[in-house]
């Protein structure tokens, strides 16, 4: 809702502005100008990116609809499965693991978290690192800087989407003047003509420049700043489980590595110590 407002304004607004002072709608109908700047920008664009960040970004509409995909009841549910895990590993020893983190899809401790099941990158980033303690390695500083460099591989697939967004708004206002040129030499060419038609002319060549500067900074650049903010909101949610689980290696009792993962999340997401320590209360044992 929020995308499809943003968007409504700033038709609004500028259309609406260029009317009030008197404007003609049909003055800015330049198919072939349109043509030139958006077909020379999605050219550029397949030339710059790889197959699977073109991919990708097809499906960038989706993401900035929906928004993050995780919300407080989605943290409340990720903290509640740490407890779950930690509390097994307290109770039953680390190698009572070995049946969740080998079959994830058939465990029944995950099957309780629906949201976090559902997320194959998060329930491989669990289980990676879960299997690497059950097989002896518990070293925590070598365990982040692991963790570390996976996460930032993840943040690097994420971040060539939102640059290759960020270039088209770095290109078309680029790409408009260009548009505009050409339209100004059509006009040249025509230099004969009577004033009105090369005023139309030279108006059409004009609506280049608009556009490409219209569409860059109403459309593709908050959309590559809408993107970035919904990677960095997601990104909380592997920091999280990052920090739960170096807790967890380092020693920390069930209750204080969740807490540790709940001081990780951004405050608007944030679940309270008590609001987690209820659900943790009445949460069934793990076997």
């Amino acid at each position: 809702m929020r995308l499809i407002v943003g968007i409504l304004i700033v038709f609004a607004c500028v259309f609406g502005g260029y009317l009030g002072v008197g404007g003609h709608m049909y003055v800015l109908w330049q198919p072939f100008e349109f043509l030139i700047i958006l077909g020379a920008a999605i050219g550029a664009f397949i030339i710059g990116n790889t197959g699977p960040v073109i991919k990708a970004t097809l499906g960038v509409f989706g993401t900035m609809f929906k928004g993050p995909k995780y919300n407080k009841a989605a943290y409340v549910e990720l903290l509640a499965m740490q407890f779950s895990l930690y509390k097994l590993v307290q109770s039953k020893g680390i190698l009572a693991l070995e049946p969740h983190i080998e079959s994830p899809h058939e465990s029944t401790l995950f099957a309780r978290f629906p949201t976090f099941a559902g997320d194959h990158h998060a329930v491989e980033f669990v289980c990676d690192y879960l299997r690497m303690v059950t097989l002896g390695s518990n070293n925590v500083h070598e365990m982040e800087a692991l963790m570390d460099e996976e996460l930032e591989t993840h943040h690097q697939e994420r971040h060539r989407v939102v640059g290759a967004v960020q270039a088209l708004a770095d290109g078309t206002p680029a790409l408009g003047i260009v548009a505009a040129v050409l339209g100004v030499i059509h006009t040249m060419g025509a230099i004969s003509e009577p004033p009105e038609i090369l005023g139309h002319m030279i108006g059409g060549a004009l609506v280049g420049t608009f556009f490409g500067v219209f569409v860059a900074y109403g459309f593709f650049a908050p959309f590559a700043q809408a993107l970035t903010n919904i990677y960095e909101a997601e990104s909380k949610y592997f920091l999280a489980l990052k920090v739960g689980l170096l807790a967890h290696i380092g020693g920390q009792v069930p209750v204080m590595a969740i807490e540790f993962s709940r001081k990780a999340l951004l405050s608007e997401d944030r679940p309270s110590f008590a609001e987690i320590d209820e659900v943790t209360s009445n949460m069934p044992a793990t076997t």
